[in-house]
């Protein structure tokens, strides 16, 4: 992950400001494997002893360009090449006798996973393969084309209205997109295929799908800014329809994970073990997604039963799920409460708890104890 850039002017800046995920010459020579990548069985329970390989983002391209340095363009945007390179050395090393090939990402490298799992499966298929199975777990990655809370002009990532950032990239780094979600759109409508929901039902392979209903990266696109000041009532209900429209998304999606929290990015965190949803951990759901694919190859049987893979919050607004990661005051830096939280974002108790129909305490003791 890391977001990307999509013209001259904001490739210049990241290269100057965040050249790490521009360019690998000062990368660090080692890095520590967390969450997912954890060779700790306590952190990683279900794949701690797998091979894994972590590829660090350098393309900007939401892992989809195919393009190089050139007179036109200073920059070369290589994302999907290089996915295919590394695939193409990993044979070499092992993965050509492997059984499952699991392609993992967070924020841009989890859309990046929905842009790419089909490609690598067929590339396999082609080098003579056949009997590696490949699947997808992208993690927040599944975004949302919705209007913007505030219609703002397309300066750089964060203004910009994700349709028209992505549409600017996919010319600028010759983006290239699975070629069964392209029949589904007409000749420069390529962009559709950057979101989760458009794509999804293209997709061969088995993609298993982590999204937080109130993804912070989204919020920013959409120009909701949780900084310091309560929230208007307008944002609010922004907010609480985003999940809305979120789940609605993935009420289809066989295998997903969506708590309602407010936060970015989990499968590389330490403390992606602890979030849960109807009392299932991600992982949980991950070793039943595993067990059901593999079952299912075997004799197409019922799902299994107390292992499930349709994991979706009902609660309508941020951190009405208790497990959700801590919040911290962005300005002091002290944990939240979700009752502190939901006061400092401006949420009135009172007129919730009238809409609800509810007493007031009533709604604090459902809140503090995340019902």
């Amino acid at each position: 992950g890391g977001w990307y850039c999509f013209n001259r002017e904001n490739c210049d800046t990241r290269y100057d400001t965040m050249r790490r995920l521009m360019s690998s010459s000062e990368w660090p020579a080692t890095r520590v494997g967390t969450g997912i990548l954890s060779s700790q069985p306590e952190e990683n329970p279900h794949w701690w002893n797998a091979n894994m390989v972590f590829i660090p983002y350098c393309s900007s391209d939401v892992w989809s360009g195919a393009s190089s340095k050139s007179e036109k363009n200073e920059y070369a945007f290589m994302g999907a090449l290089i996915i295919q390179e590394v695939i193409k050395e990993l044979v070499g090393k092992g993965l050509s006798t492997a059984k499952v090939l699991l392609l993992a990402g967070s924020s841009a490298g989890g859309t990046g996973v929905l842009l790419n799992v089909d490609r690598v499966a067929e590339q396999l298929e082609e080098m003579g393969y056949q009997g590696i199975q490949v699947r997808g777990l992208a993690d927040s990655g599944w975004f949302l084309d919705n209007k913007q809370y505030r219609r703002t002009d397309c300066i750089d990532t964060i203004t910009c209205a994700p349709t028209e950032a992505i549409r600017r990239g996919i010319r600028y780094w010759n983006g290239i997109v699975p070629e069964r979600c392209k029949l589904q759109f007409k000749e420069g409508e390529e962009w559709n295929c950057f979101f989760g929901y458009k794509i999804y039902p293209t997709l061969r392979c088995p993609v298993f799908v982590v999204q937080w209903l109130f993804d912070e990266a989204q919020l920013t696109v959409d120009n909701v800014h949780l900084t310091g000041q309560p929230v208007q009532e307008g944002q609010w209900l922004y907010i609480q329809n985003l999940g809305r429209e979120l789940r609605n998304t993935l009420k289809d999606v066989t295998a997903s994970f969506a708590p309602a929290c407010l936060s970015h990015e989990i499968i590389t965190r330490n403390h992606w073990t602890d979030i849960q949803v109807k009392g299932t951990s991600l992982p949980r759901a991950l070793h039943c997604w595993d067990r059901s694919l593999h079952e299912s190859n075997k004799n197409g049987k019922a799902p299994l039963k107390g292992c499930p893979i349709h994991l979706i919050d009902s609660c309508p607004w941020p951190h009405c799920n208790p497990s959700c990661p801590t919040i911290r005051d962005q300005f002091t830096g002290q944990e939240m409460n979700v009752i502190q939280f939901l006061m400092h974002m401006g949420f009135d108790v009172q007129k919730m708890a009238q809409q609800q129909g509810l007493e007031p305490s009533k709604l604090l003791g459902m809140l503090s104890s995340g019902n």
